[in-house]
């Protein structure tokens, strides 16, 4: 594992480039039963099933689950704002693959009544060693592994100076993300008691082995070296009983919030629930990224937040993970360091204050951002939509989802 980075490829500084995934599921066009046929549109020239497709701006890929797949950007790229056409226009082509099977995709962080023990299937083709290696020890037939559509956002540093600095910033970030990007309020039919159920899934997956996941909201750490022995060691350490060949050695298998990826020299964001249509998911990384580059250039935040231990950052975290927007975030010492006086904020509250002291945030993002902590969480907005939680409402909700995603365009009540 090597921090150097290919010649051919320039060195991006903070925020001079950026890296976007979003996730999907593949569901039926008249019950919205999820499709594990993945790999009947993951195909190359030659009619091969590939685990990644190169499209121009974008590729798409495999995930752990045949009814899932992802759109990424093909390397980083210089803005977010605008990029959300790009993620449309693929989804309308992967929609024109799935049609023919009678399937389509469908966006929102969990599908609300999947079983996961019983419709879950593996990706069985590229990869599919690190798959069964997880599925061995950690039994991926459940919501936390099988059932979760979410939204990676890659920020690149330069060295130990910005690398300690993004991830100090990422930190005091991550337990207000729910607050904004919670998605997911219904799982096996019913509702939860979460507005972000997947993060409730997902942070309990590891649990056979704590340091997998740890307090999702990651570590302290000073520089690179402290984070490899400090995290990812102790991550390896702990998996060597269970994965004896080594096949989940790798950086990846650290399951944070947000994770190190020395590979390509980034820090990449993973607690976003993927929204009902990319424009709002943009929409949503760019108030991340904006909030992050401004707690980089506050030195005195930044301080103040190596005190702030993973534990403590973690329970404001559950918080917004069960209430999303109308959390009352009430540590003195955390809001101090994002800039507030005030003793507790409900969490709408708080976002409403970062996005003043980020003028840069265009007004196009401005907008959704605006609709999201006035009219709720799509989370709250799909229990707005749905009313009384049974079948029939919920397959309603559904066809509004995808509805969104084919048009871009807000679920709105």
């Amino acid at each position: 594992m090597s921090d150097s980075i290919p010649e051919t490829i320039p060195a991006l500084r903070l925020f001079e480039g950026f890296g976007v995934e979003l996730e999907y599921m593949i569901v039926d066009r008249r019950d919205f039963r999820v499709r594990p046929i993945a790999d009947q549109i993951l195909l190359d020239g030659q009619g091969k099933v590939a685990s990644e497709l190169e499209q121009g701006a974008l590729s798409w890929s495999n995930e752990l689950v045949l009814h899932v797949v992802e759109l990424k950007t093909n390397g980083p790229v210089p803005e977010l704002a605008g990029l959300h056409r790009a993620f449309h226009e693929d989804i309308l082509r992967i929609n024109e693959r799935l049609n023919p099977l009678g399937a389509r995709l469908m966006p929102a962080a969990a599908h609300p009544f999947m079983d996961p023990d019983r419709e879950t299937r593996l990706w069985p083709h590229d990869s599919s060693d690190i798959y069964k290696a997880f599925d061995a020890i950690f039994n991926c037939r459940g919501h936390g592994w099988a059932n979760l559509q979410s939204v990676h956002l890659n920020l690149p540093f330069h060295g130990d100076e910005e690398f300690a600095r993004l991830h100090g910033a990422i930190r005091l970030v991550l337990p207000i993300i729910p607050a904004i990007a919670a998605s997911s309020p219904y799982l096996d039919g019913r509702e939860t008691g979460y507005l972000d159920s997947r993060l409730e899934m997902y942070r309990k997956n590891c649990s056979r082995i704590f340091s997998v996941t740890g307090h999702v909201v990651p570590e302290y750490v000073k520089d690179m070296d402290e984070y490899r022995n400090k995290i990812l060691q102790r991550i390896y350490d702990d998996l060597s009983p269970f994965d004896p060949d080594g096949i989940l050695r790798n950086e990846w298998v650290n399951a944070r919030g947000a994770i190190a990826r020395f590979d390509r020299n980034t820090i990449e964001i993973r607690v976003v629930d993927v929204q009902e249509c990319p424009k709002s998911d943009l929409a949503l990384l760019v108030a991340l990224s904006h909030a992050a580059k401004h707690f980089t250039l506050d030195g005195d935040a930044l301080n103040r937040g190596e005190g702030l231990a993973e534990d403590r950052l973690a329970s404001i975290m559950l918080d917004t993970i069960r209430d999303g927007e109308n959390a009352v975030v009430s540590d003195k010492a955390y809001l101090s360091c994002l800039g507030f006086s005030e003793r507790k904020l409900q969490a709408a509250e708080v976002w409403h204050g970062l996005l003043e002291t980020m003028r840069e945030v265009p007004d196009s993002c401005r907008q959704v951002l605006q609709v999201i902590l006035e009219r709720g969480t799509l989370a709250s907005r799909m229990k707005q939509i749905t009313g009384e939680c049974n079948k029939e409402n919920l397959l309603k909700t559904c066809g509004a989802l995808c509805e969104c995603l084919e048009k871009n365009q807000l679920l709105i009540p």
